[in-house]
């Protein structure tokens, strides 16, 4: 019998989670420097998260505390949200990095993370905003009908990766099922949220599908809360100066209720920046085989 070969540290945690067992799942491999791309998508595959983080030192000169490579089952990622929040907490309550400001190493550049005890602020790429599809066309590409829109645009937005975004009546956000034929003939970035939004509270009730899950569905999604701040300025929804706050609720559709805490800055109408913050919570530690 052969032997097993090397093996590596990793743990599973709970990423914009009010409570263990909520928010998104990740895992976070250590010390993954030796890992080529078909080693790490085979792990990330065994997981079969929606994705697994791996942390790696970072490149000389890059002034970065860390670097990680992002993949979900099927797919290297160059950023995303829940990931990084997940990976820079684990990586301090690891003792691997003091707290405070960490500054990670991605496919999308060197982004800040603030992270404390309970969780991590993670600050997103440049604002990106550009024309999406017709809102009804979106709607129908969504398993909806037109007469769901509430007569905003469906642009597509982000910090570091596009999502295209739907304003729908409340009542039907639930109702939502991608329709991946009609989907791949629309420009909508990395997937569509699928979303309301509450003025009175500045919080979205969202729920996110993205392509590089064959269009499954997220429980907790970084980068689109990310960009829905961008979204929300652009939409008029938000003030068009200055940093406004507001909440994304998501995952609750798949009983993985999810909290994302937002802000995003404009300047003339147009988001010139944007963070996220969740609560990180450890569910599970272990050793996990090098694939050969």
């Amino acid at each position: 019998m052969s032997s097993p070969g090397p093996e590596l540290e990793y743990e599973v945690v709970d990423v914009f989670a009010p409570r263990a067992f909520a928010g998104n799942p990740l895992a976070v491999v250590f010390d993954a420097d030796g890992l080529t791309t078909e080693q790490c998508q085979a792990l990330a595959f065994e997981f079969h998260l929606s994705e697994t983080s791996f942390l790696c030192a970072p490149t000389e000169g890059s002034g970065a505390t860390y670097r990680v490579r992002i993949f979900t089952p099927f797919a290297e990622l160059p950023f995303a949200g829940h990931p990084s929040v997940g990976a820079a907490h684990t990586l301090v309550r690891a003792g691997r990095s003091p707290a405070g400001t960490v500054r990670q190493e991605c496919g999308a550049g060197v982004l800040d993370v603030v992270v404390d005890d309970d969780g991590a602020t993670l600050s997103g790429g440049r604002p990106t905003l550009e024309d999406g599809p017709e809102p009804g066309v979106l709607a129908e590409a969504m398993g909806l009908s037109a007469a769901d829109v509430v007569g905003l645009p469906a642009h597509v937005a982000g910090c570091g990766l596009p999502f295209g975004f739907l304003a729908v009546r409340p009542e039907v956000v639930d109702d939502a099922a991608p329709v991946p034929a009609l989907l791949g003939e629309l420009g909508v970035g990395e997937g569509v949220s699928v979303l309301s939004w509450d003025a009175a509270t500045s919080t979205a009730y969202a729920r996110v599908f993205a392509n590089d899950l064959a269009w499954g569905e997220d429980p907790a999604t970084g980068s689109a809360a990310l960009g829905a701040g961008v979204w929300l300025v652009a939409a008029g929804l938000l003030a068009p100066d200055g940093t406004s706050s507001y909440v994304v609720r998501q995952g609750e559709a798949l009983g993985r209720p999810s909290v994302l805490t937002c802000t995003v800055t404009a300047a003339g109408g147009r988001a010139t920046a944007a963070t996220v913050q969740g609560a990180v919570v450890p569910v599970a530690r272990g050793r996990i085989r090098v694939p050969r």
